[in-house]
């Protein structure tokens, strides 16, 4: 009994470890793209640079030598970060700005009229 307990419970944690890895890897991609794109364009001008510089060495795929190693840095970059955010246990849930990913909208101040202090309390 105790054992059927344990492998679940072993199993349970796995399962979210998973699901977290997989948020984390969700919304590191999408905020790479979206936030990180002057990183994305500084990428492709060094890319390019680089593309020009192994055209000597290498003419026939030097383009498609710098474009595959740019996307799996790009790759390897968010894979490692979402492993390590996870390692550590930290939930996307637990995170505040990531508001929209989780689906819990902000509440948004209540207007206050500046006549209301003065007619509120005022019973007929």
């Amino acid at each position: 009994m105790v054992s059927a307990q344990s492998s679940n419970l072993v199993q349970t944690d796995s399962l979210l470890m998973m699901k977290s890895f997989l948020i984390w890897t969700f919304t590191l991609a999408v905020c790479l793209l979206v936030v990180g794109f002057p990183l994305v364009v500084l990428m492709a001008t060094v890319g390019c640079l680089l593309s020009i510089v192994l055209q000597s060495v290498m003419p026939a795929s030097a383009v498609l030598v710098v474009a595959g190693c740019l996307v799996m840095f790009n790759v390897m970059a968010v894979l490692i970060a979402a492993g390590v955010l996870t390692a550590k246990g930290i939930h996307p849930t637990q995170i505040k700005w990531l508001s929209w990913l989780h689906g819990k909208a902000e509440k948004a101040q209540t207007t206050v009229y500046a006549a209301c202090p003065l007619t509120c309390e005022i019973n007929q």
